[in-house]
């Protein structure tokens, strides 16, 4: 059976479509006998390209640059060796896939293919006039996707005829082996376009996760504070590039800190994107890009590509070590006042380690002997308490499991009040780093505000809160959803901890969302109930 569609052209004409079977007019996966087009032999082309061609489709490779299609055909197949060579594909697997392969001389060559994915240069102008040149070539039910990371999918697709059967298809690099993809609906994606987009890269052992056509999508807008609040702490001088990134893996569980994963992915790249996402949202202060980052791309340190970023690649080079605290003695009881909240689980901590802990009623803190108090970091500043001996101490993602805990203290600090604390975290066997006077800290303010900027998201109807968390956890490898730790560490925290900070930095930057206040706002139980 069939069923004839119709879509609204860009002139607001109705335009009528060829017929579609009814899988696909329902939103169901493009069939594996269908082919698959891919336009751009890069990377990333090369990638989707071998996604597909090992879900069981026919695959036609199209580049503009001559021979550029074939050399793709050629790398495709020498990455199905190694993966034969490795037992992840059996030989008769790999015969059958480079069958299926092919590469097109002539755009007309993709005429029957029921998905054509583009992976081309970031330029928009360039985007359009090769979509423009396919809808005259495939037909009216072949869907359209763009591999877009930083451009307007609503805009892309903007002058065709049949806007309402084009996607974007955002997958990760390596595409092979990165599991999330981003199925992106523009304003004028038809909702059966969408599903049978996602269904597909689904039955490919893909996980889709469904966005608006918002700047950055889910994981480039959401994961901006990962790296920029990082690169605020160096410049402020809190801390050093090589502490910062441990501090992240080590206490944050992070898998990679943001110094060494920009010098990866290339400095004028998250920079682009950063100014991008920044300059899309009409330079909202929450994605303000770094002016240190600007100045290191302007130096052509762009990292390990040019030898040089944050940190030197040249031969011999030894990366800088985190600063890490001597030694210090560690005391032998300490008074715990109130519920530590997220770092409660400190006191089974403390006790395993032979160190008395009385409990007394209070705010939350952790008495040392000498007089001193220990506090999470809430987003105020030592200095603030000029006559008491505070210390703060970061937020962790498991404070059993992390190797290394954080303290920030004024400089005016006594000696022996900072190495008791020191002392105090040693005991547990971790390495302790002391950094500046930094309000919110370091694992603490990005947390906060990779929250904040997901609710914000979740509330805009950007994706679900469950895309979102898929999408960061998938996407760039956090221990954690921001929205799943916002829930864990309390709606309330979070907000205090940024309306704290917004009073120290009063440009908007750190004013939490109406997302985050409301979900503060419905914390709090009304009086009857307590």
């Amino acid at each position: 059976m069939s069923a004839d569609t119709s879509a609204h052209g860009a002139d607001g004409t109705v335009k009528e479509s060829a017929t579609m079977d009814d899988a696909s007019a329902a939103g169901g996966p493009i069939g594996r006998d269908r082919t698959v087009a891919v336009v751009g032999t890069g990377t990333m082309g090369q990638g989707i390209a071998q996604v597909a061609l090992v879900a069981g489709h026919p695959v036609r490779l199209y580049d503009s640059a001559p021979g550029r299609a074939a050399e793709a055909v050629a790398a495709i197949g020498a990455r199905l060796d190694r993966l034969v060579e490795k037992g992840r594909l059996d030989a008769a697997a790999r015969e059958a896939a480079a069958g299926r392969l092919h590469a097109a001389e002539e755009l007309a060559e993709l005429a029957d293919a029921a998905l054509v994915v583009e992976a081309i240069v970031e330029d928009l102008g360039v985007k359009q006039r090769l979509f423009a040149d396919l809808e005259k070539v495939v037909a009216d039910d072949t869907l359209l996707a763009t591999n877009t990371s930083s451009l307007s999918v609503t805009a892309i697709a903007g002058g065709l005829r049949l806007p309402g059967r084009f996607v974007g298809l955002h997958f990760f690099n390596p595409a092979p082996l990165l599991p999330l993809v981003e199925v992106v609906r523009g304003f004028a994606t038809e909702e059966t376009a969408a599903t049978r987009a996602y269904e597909t890269v689904k039955g490919w052992g893909k996980t889709p996760v469904r966005c608006a056509d918002t700047p950055g999508f889910i994981v480039n807008r959401i994961a901006r504070p990962f790296y920029a609040e990082a690169f605020r702490v160096y410049e402020e001088g809190g801390a050093d590039p090589a502490t910062i990134d441990a501090v992240l893996r080590e206490c944050g569980g992070f898998r990679m800190g943001p110094f060494e994963l920009t010098d990866l992915i290339g400095q004028d790249v998250n920079e682009a994107v950063t100014r991008s996402v920044w300059e899309s949202f009409f330079q909202d202060p929450k994605f303000t890009p770094s002016l240190a980052q600007r100045r290191l791309v302007e130096s052509g340190r762009l990292g390990r590509k040019s030898g040089h970023g944050w940190f030197s690649y040249a031969e011999g080079a030894e990366r800088p070590a985190p600063h890490t605290a001597p030694p210090a003695e560690a005391p032998t009881q300490v008074t715990v006042r109130g519920d530590l909240g997220p770092a409660e689980p400190l006191v089974g901590l403390f006790e395993e380690a032979g160190i008395k802990v009385r409990r007394k009623p209070g705010e939350g803190w952790v008495e040392l002997p000498g007089g001193g108090r220990l506090g999470l970091a809430d987003g105020e500043s030592s200095f603030e308490y000029h006559d008491e001996e505070i210390v703060y101490f970061d937020l962790s993602l498991d404070y059993a499991a992390a190797g290394r805990l954080v303290l920030s203290a004024r400089r005016t600090i006594p000696p022996e009040t900072l190495a008791e604390a020191v002392g105090l975290f040693q005991a547990l066997g971790k390495q302790v780093s002391v950094i500046g006077d930094v309000p919110g800290m370091i694992v603490a303010r990005t947390v906060a505000m990779l929250a904040d900027l997901a609710a914000d998201a979740v509330d805009r109807g950007v994706a679900t809160a469950e895309d979102v968390d898929t999408a960061m956890r998938l996407g760039v490898n956090y221990p954690a959803g921001p929205l799943e730790w916002a829930e864990n560490l309390g709606p309330r925290r979070v907000c205090d901890l940024l309306r704290a900070l917004h009073e120290r930095y009063p440009t908007g930057r750190y004013a939490p969302s109406q997302a985050t206040a409301r979900r503060c706002a419905e914390s709090f139980e009304p009086e009857e109930k307590r």
